[in-house]
């Protein structure tokens, strides 16, 4: 029997091809994932050990499907297993290891948004910056941009364009001082240490080249230059490197993503095979013809075009309305005659959006017309009051240096550690490079703070002791511990004092039961859990874990989403809404025009090819502005798609 015989002429090319360097391009619903599966059970049955192969994919989730599926396809028990993890799971391990030649600790924290944000205002505060002229969040954005760049903080300064920026760099340089300090890593350092390790210590780098014959990478069009690097580092012996994408859906330049990676992959790795994946099994055949004759209009891309498995049983639809509250009634009425009326599952159905303003008109409009809708990519279980608070006892538990996870719950709930009592053991720490808790003892017997003062910071201190032997003991029973320490500090009462409402009360009492949940499920499906493994997981899984985005998009609701937030995703039926020009395209993309109007190009491809069956295009002839109705211009995409507007010979 062939084994390989359901798959079509290029996936099978693409999953037979084993050496060398190979770019497969697969564009959407051409079964990109079935490929990379086939292919790594392809290498196992050459006869390449299992764990000689690294396949680097888009989220941990997709990771461990790709595992299972793996495994499902040999049909037998691995004894070893490839390493399929994404990019910042794999620089965790090789970090786990090898962080101490950089002066970091093992046992190092990974900040969240929420404690890199409180980094920043701290760096912002050293430099003198108030945040009108710099907030944390736009700090955070240009320390982001020059990490995916390889930038470190001692050449900041040589990629600065005006005052702001230089006041970035020195700021920059103050939160990477503060995060070490911490014993604290965030999300972009994960990618430039593990790059730095490879640039400085050689040895390092041989450890890791020698770990893998065979490299993969998925979603390959949304790599940075830090990811390219480390790409590039681990392949130079053996060249061995496969990468799966697809140009026209790359999205992601406002994350650092730089589409020439996949154009450029045959002048970056010479003699590079390429494998064109063009069958789709997702659209209709008039959903694909738009999306073709779109992407099109972009200049560099690498050429294909998609062919339709299906048939189409409704054609494209382009509607207008009067104005943006027309656009939100008639489609919502729409939406719920095929619900009511035609027996079509809520779930089915999405609207897509190119901003976060757009869905408000639509949620107003729902509610009124009484029909289930979710939100998708709003705010994440781990950004939750609560589940913060939680998290820093972990982090504290885990790291005693952590400050920032500290400063969050000294005095959470209220212990008698006032803000001044913080502050001033604060800056006595920074002064003498030692922890908030070893200036206890000199800014008592300098009379900096109080005997009462010291006392409670002692007792809190006794107390995260107790409990951290308590979890290195059993670590097992963690969820049962942390509930312990909760009762012991009386977390209710703080609940009780932030929220008055009874009602908001006991919906916040749920989450804090939820995050108790996650800890007890963690501790049962992992073989050695601990508190640093729980919090490296909810770091690096971020909004998946949990399977919280799961559970919305399985809700028997109506779908709500950004173009951004939609990639990966289809749906049978599909409207995308305020096809205009400054919505989509963007009014930043519209005023530079260039490559920035191809990626929003893109990203109406992507919107276009979420569509299985059916597919409605609406815009609002006028849209409120200041609090005027003004005359909107239909999207220049709109007359792409239908070839109003030919192509240059």
């Amino acid at each position: 029997m062939d084994r390989l015989g359901h798959l079509n002429a290029a996936q099978r090319d693409a999953v037979t091809t084993l050496a060398g360097p190979l770019l497969v391009l697969a564009g959407a619903g051409t079964g990109k994932t079935r490929v990379i599966t086939h292919r790594i059970v392809e290498l196992i049955r050459s006869g390449i050990a299992p764990d000689r192969i690294l396949s680097v994919t888009f989220t941990n989730k997709a990771a461990k499907e790709m595992l299972e599926r793996t495994k499902e396809l040999l049909g037998k028990r691995l004894r070893q297993q490839p390493l399929i993890s994404t990019f910042h799971s794999y620089c965790v391990r090789v970090l786990r290891q090898e962080i101490e030649a950089l002066g970091y600790p093992k046992t190092f924290s990974i900040y969240d948004r929420g404690d890199q944000e409180s980094a920043a205002r701290k760096a912002l505060r050293d430099v003198r910056v108030p945040d009108t002229t710099l907030r944390p969040g736009d700090l955070l954005n240009t320390i982001s941009r020059w990490k995916m760049n390889g930038v470190s903080p001692d050449q900041a300064t040589d990629y600065t364009e005006n005052d702001l920026d230089f006041i970035a760099a020195v700021a920059y340089r103050k939160y990477q001082s503060s995060l070490r300090a911490c014993g604290a890593v965030d999300f972009d350092d994960l990618l430039l240490l593990t790059n730095e390790l490879f640039r400085n210590f050689p040895d390092v780098l041989k450890r890791q080249q020698a770990r893998f014959d065979h490299v993969q990478i998925d979603e390959y069009q949304d790599t940075n230059g830090s990811q390219f690097d480390l790409i590039e580092a681990l392949v130079r012996p053996h060249r061995n490197l496969c990468v799966v994408g697809d140009d026209d859906q790359s999205i992601y330049a406002w994350r650092g993503a730089d589409v020439e990676h996949i154009l450029g992959f045959n002048r970056q790795f010479p003699g590079a095979k390429v494998v064109r994946l063009e069958e789709n099994y997702r659209c209709t055949d008039a959903i694909l013809e738009l999306a073709n004759r779109l992407v099109k209009h972009n200049k560099g891309r690498h050429d294909k075009e998609l062919r339709a498995n299906k048939i189409a049983e409704s054609e494209v639809r382009f509607r207008e309305y009067e104005d943006e509250n027309v656009e939100a009634e008639t489609v919502v009425r729409e939406i719920k005659f095929w619900i009511d009326k035609k027996g079509v599952a809520p779930q089915d159905i999405c609207i897509l959006f190119r901003t976060n303003e757009q869905p408000r008109v639509f949620e107003t409009e729902f509610r009124r017309q009484d029909v289930r809708y979710t939100v998708m990519g709003t705010q994440s279980f781990f950004d939750k009051r609560e589940v913060r608070d939680i998290l820093a006892y972990l982090k504290v538990l885990e790291n005693p240096l952590d400050d920032t996870a500290l400063l969050r719950i000294i005095n959470t709930p209220a212990r008698g550690i006032s803000d001044a009592t913080t502050e001033k053991l604060l800056a006595r720490a920074v002064r003498r490079g030692c922890s908030l808790w070893d200036a206890v003892p000199e800014a008592l017997a300098e009379k900096d703070i109080s005997a009462r003062a010291a006392d409670a910071v002692n007792r809190f201190r006794q107390l995260l002791d107790e409990f951290r032997d308590q979890l290195r003991t059993s670590p097992q029973n963690m969820a049962a511990i942390v509930e312990k320490l909760l009762s012991t500090i009386d977390y209710e009462s703080e609940i009780a004092k932030q929220y008055k409402n009874e009602d908001m009360q006991i919906a916040k009492q749920e989450i804090v039961e939820q995050m108790i949940d996650s800890l007890r499920s963690y501790a049962e499906k992992t073989r050695t859990p601990s508190v640093g493994g729980y919090l490296e997981e909810t770091a690096l899984d971020g909004p998946d874990f949990g399977n919280e985005k799961e559970d919305k998009l399985n809700e028997a609701a109506v779908k709500l989403m950004t173009l951004h937030s939609a990639k990966g995703l289809e749906f049978p039926r599909v409207y995308m809404v305020g096809m205009e020009e400054n919505l989509l395209p963007h009014k930043r993309s519209v005023e530079v025009e260039g490559a920035a109007i191809d990626e929003e190009r893109r990203l109406c491809y992507v919107g276009i090819t979420r569509a299985r069956d059916h597919l409605t295009l609406t815009r609002a002839i006028a849209r409120k502005k200041w609090g005027k109705n003004r005359l909107s211009v239909p999207s220049r995409f709109l007359r792409e798609m239908r070839g109003e507007d030919e192509l240059d010979e």
